[in-house]
C-alpha cells in the first residue's frame, strides 16, 4: 500500500520519529481536558433523570472501572512507550487483527465523537449569534483546531492545558460557591440550604438500583478519552515519570470533579427539576449574584468542545500514523513534518471531519443520542483490549521482569477481570434500551467490516515494527 517514494518539502521517510515535547502539565490537562466535556456543564440533566441523587454512585462505579483500565494501560506504556499505544499492545500480545480493529475503531470513534463536538460549538455560537448559519461556526471549529494540531505537538499541548484549565477552574468556582449556598446561605439570605435534597424527593435513589444501572451507558461515555494518555507516551518528555503520575492524578481529579460538581447541584436543587430551567451552573452563578453567568457558561462550554475536539484530531492523527507504521494503513501517513506531526495522517482525519459535519445537518437530532452510544462501544472496545492486552503482557514476562515491572496493576488478576466484568454489564444495557440499542448494530457491523479488509487485502504488521518504533521515539 506505499504512495511511492516522493515525499513533500519538510516531510521526513516512512517511521520518521515524533518529537518528545508533552510535559507531565500537558498529559494531566489533556486526559481531564477529554474527560469533562459539555455533558457536565449542562447539567448530565438525561442521567440525573434517570437515577437521580444516585447518579453519584454510578460515577463512582465507572471511575473504579476506569482506574483499572488506566492502571493496566499504563504498566504496559512505563514498560514500552510507542505512539500507537492499546493498538500496538493488542497486536503485540494478542495479535494483528485485535491490534488492527483496536487502531481503526479508536479512529473511528474519535471522528465520531469530534462531529459531535464541533456541531456543539456551533449550537453555542448560535446563542450569540443568531444570524449566523451554524456550518460556518463548526468549520470555523474545525480550521481552527485542526490548524493547531499541524504546527507542533507543543502547540497542541499549550492549547489544551489552557482549554482544560478554563473548564477546571469554572468547576471549582461553582462548587465553592455551591458549599457556601449549602453551608452559609450565600444567595439564600444567609439561610443554610443544607443537602436534605439529596433524600426529600423520593429518597437518594429515587428509581432504584434500576435508575443507577440505567444511567451507566451515558456515565461511561462521559469517561471516553481518558485512555488518550497512552497516546501521549510515544511524545512524552519523560514516559516512565509523566504517564504514572498523570494516571494517579487525573482518576482522583476527575472523580472530585464530576462528583463534586453534581453533589452540589444536586444538594442545591431537586433532582427532578434539573434542567426543566436551564443549566445549573449558569442557575448557581447567578444565584450567587454573577449577572453575566449565561455568558460565563457559554464560552465555557465552547472550549469544553473545542477541547474534546482538539484531543480528538490528536488522537486519530497519532493512530493513523501508528497503523500505517505497521503496515495497516498506506504508507504515507507514517511520514512526519520536520516539526514531527504526522501531518499527513491528520489532514486526513480532518477531511473525514468535513464529511462528518455535512452529514451531521442533513440527518434529524435524534442522531446525537445514536452518536454518543456508537462512541461508548467504541471506547468499551478499546477499554477491553486493553484489559485483555495487559493479562496477556503479564503472562508473556518472566518472574524475574515481572519483579522489575515499575508500574503495575492493583491486585492482579482480579481487578482486571472484575474491570471486564463491569464492561460486558454495560454492554448489556445498552442492549436493553432502545436508544441506545442502535450502537450494537454499527459497531460490531464495523468490526465485521474491518475484519474483511484485514483479511482481503492482507494486512499483517509489515517488517521489524518494534524496531521502526524503538528509532521513532
Amino acid at each position: 500500500m506505499p504512495v511511492g517514494n516522493h515525499l513533500p518539502h519538510g516531510e521526513t521517510a516512512q517511521g520518521g520519529p515524533l518529537k518528545r515535547e508533552l510535559g507531565e502539565r500537558h498529559i494531566r490537562l489533556m486526559a481531564l481536558g477529554a474527560c469533562i466535556g459539555v455533558g457536565l456543564f449542562l447539567g448530565s440533566a438525561k442521567a440525573i433523570e434517570m437515577a437521580g441523587p444516585a447518579i453519584m454512585l454510578s460515577y463512582i462505579l465507572g471511575g473504579l472501572a476506569i482506574l483499572v483500565i488506566m492502571r493496566a494501560l499504563g504498566e504496559m506504556a512505563v514498560h514500552n512507550p510507542v505512539a500507537g499505544s492499546f493498538s500496538r499492545y493488542a497486536q503485540d500480545y494478542l495479535g494483528p487483527l485485535a491490534g488492527f480493529l483496536t487502531g481503526w475503531n479508536y479512529w473511528f470513534l474519535w471522528l465520531v465523537t469530534c462531529v459531535a463536538e464541533i456541531t456543539a460549538v456551533a449550537v453555542y455560537m448560535g446563542i450569540w449569534f443568531p444570524d449566523v448559519p451554524r456550518w460556518i461556526w463548526a468549520l470555523a471549529a474545525l480550521i481552527s483546531m485542526g490548524s493547531i494540531n499541524l504546527i507542533a505537538v507543543k502547540a497542541f499541548g499549550e492549547f489544551e492545558f489552557w482549554f482544560a484549565l478554563i473548564k477546571i477552574v469554572t468547576i471549582i468556582a461553582m462548587v465553592i460557591g455551591g458549599v457556601g449556598i449549602i453551608a452559609f446561605g450565600f444567595g439564600n439570605d444567609g439561610v443554610a440550604l443544607g443537602i436534605s435534597n439529596l433524600w426529600t424527593h423520593g429518597g437518594f435513589m429515587p428509581n432504584g438500583m434500576q435508575g443507577v444501572l440505567m444511567s451507566l451507558q451515558m456515565v461511561m461515555f462521559a469517561y471516553l478519552g481518558v485512555e488518550m494518555i497512552g497516546l501521549t507516551a510515544g511524545e512524552a518528555k519523560n514516559p516512565q515519570k509523566t504517564i504514572p503520575n498523570a494516571i494517579g492524578s487525573v482518576f482522583w481529579r476527575i472523580l472530585l470533579f464530576y462528583v463534586g460538581a453534581l453533589f452540589v447541584i444536586l444538594s442545591i436543587y431537586p433532582w427532578n427539576e434539573i434542567g426543566t430551567q436551564g443549566s445549573p451552573f449558569v442557575m448557581t452563578f447567578e444565584r450567587l449574584g454573577i449577572k453575566t453567568a449565561a455568558g460565563i457558561i457559554n464560552f465555557v462550554v465552547i472550549t469544553a468542545a473545542l477541547s474534546s475536539c482538539n484531543g480528538g484530531i490528536f488522537s486519530t492523527g497519532r493512530m493513523l500514523y501508528s497503523l500505517a507504521q505497521n503496515g495497516q494503513a498506506p504508507a504515507g501517513f507514517a511520514t512526519t513534518s520536520a516539526n514531527g506531526v504526522p501531518r499527513r495522517a491528520l489532514l486526513l482525519s480532518i477531511a473525514a471531519l468535513l464529511l462528518g459535519v455535512l452529514l451531521n445537518y442533513l440527518v434529524p437530532e435524534k442522531v446525537f443520542v445514536w452518536v454518543t452510544s456508537i462512541a461508548t462501544f467504541g471506547a468499551i472496545w478499546t477499554w477491553v483490549m486493553i484489559l485483555l492486552a495487559q493479562l496477556r503482557f503479564r503472562k508473556s514476562l518472566s518472574a524475574s521482569e515481572r519483579a522489575a515491572l515499575k508500574y503495575r496493576m492493583w491486585l492482579y488478576p482480579v481487578s482486571s477481570y472484575l474491570a471486564l466484568a463491569f464492561l460486558v454489564l454495560v454492554v448489556g444495557l445498552m442492549a436493553y434500551f432502545p436508544d441506545t440499542r442502535v450502537a450494537l448494530y454499527v459497531g460490531p457491523a464495523f468490526l465485521v467490516l474491518l475484519t474483511v479488509l484485514f483479511y482481503t487485502f492482507k494486512l499483517q504488521p509489515t517488517g521489524d515494527v518494534q524496531g521502526a518504533v524503538r528509532s521513532a521515539s
